[in-house]
């Protein structure tokens, strides 16, 4: 991840090798509840307008690698500010200015690269897997017996996953919440991914290219914590591109908005540059 103005020293992603000075992680804001918002408020209008033509067209590096547009990450922004208003309202632009007014930024409503930095880290502190890279520790594999193993039905293709027991657990109990609300459909929120040993990840990086934003010899996946679930995603790709098109075509389905507001309830968060990949917090990587 490229210096953004003076508000981060080092990287902080779930897979690049350079660290943050360790925080105290900030805590997970409510989701904000389904109410009756003045999404069309007479104020804020030049903002919102700002916010729509931006929506499809910023060019920054907010992961370090260019990308046009933040539709992916407005979902995940929309919780953190408080608000269920559509990023191109006046009412989306209210609720960003009273946050960047919180953060001592120029409080314009506008979504800018600068401004998105301190609540990209935000994110990533809260996750304890980061708080270890932080200090510069890759935490350990957990030993054979702690594994256990998904159905074949829970697995996307029916592939062989492990994941902690207790992760695994609390996985079932969200896809179980999910279902009741008519978000499982197909293989919609099936597993793509658990656990990953360090022989599996050096073999990866192996492949070419490690400690970067997709790909590094210590991931969140060796704690057997982590888990890349399957989203509807964009024709022609695969359930893990991180093709643009493709993430904000994830960011944009039912599931992972459902995710995003209610997946904290069962103990995950998520690494916003990748709509698939949700870490469990119920117990220490």
């Amino acid at each position: 991840m490229a210096l953004i103005g003076a508000l981060i020293v080092w990287r902080v992603t779930s897979h690049g090798p350079n660290r943050p000075a360790p925080a105290a992680p900030p805590p997970l804001p409510p989701a904000p509840a389904a109410r009756a918002e003045a999404c069309g408020q007479t104020g804020w209008r030049d903002a919102a307008t700002a916010n729509d033509r931006s929506l499809s067209s910023l060019a920054w590096a907010p992961f370090g690698r260019a990308e046009t547009g933040w539709e992916t990450y407005a979902p995940l922004i929309a919780r953190e500010i408080g608000t269920r208003c559509g990023p191109a309202t006046a009412g989306f632009a209210a609720a960003w200015a009273r946050w960047q007014a919180a953060h001592q930024l120029p409080a314009d409503g506008i979504v800018k690269e600068g401004d998105f930095a301190p609540l990209r880290n935000a994110m990533a502190l809260r996750r304890p897997f980061v708080q270890q890279t932080a200090k510069g520790l890759c935490p350990a594999a957990p030993a054979d017996t702690a594994l256990a193993d998904a159905a074949p039905a829970e697995s996307y293709g029916g592939k062989p996953i492990q994941l902690r027991e207790g992760a695994l657990a609390a996985y079932r109990r969200l896809v179980a919440a999910a279902r009741a609300e008519g978000l499982v459909h197909g293989e919609v929120l099936k597993l793509v991914s658990g656990y990953r040993s360090p022989v599996e990840e050096a073999a990866r990086c192996a492949q070419g290219g490690c400690n970067t934003l997709t790909r590094a010899h210590c991931s969140a996946h060796r704690t057997g914590l982590a888990m890349d679930l399957y989203l509807d995603h964009a024709p022609g790709q695969d359930p893990t591109s991180t093709d643009d098109a493709n993430r904000a075509a994830m960011a944009r389905t039912p599931a992972y908005r459902w995710l995003v507001l209610n997946a904290d309830r069962f103990g995950f968060l998520p690494y916003p540059f990748e709509p698939w990949h949700w870490e469990w917090t119920g117990e220490p990587p």
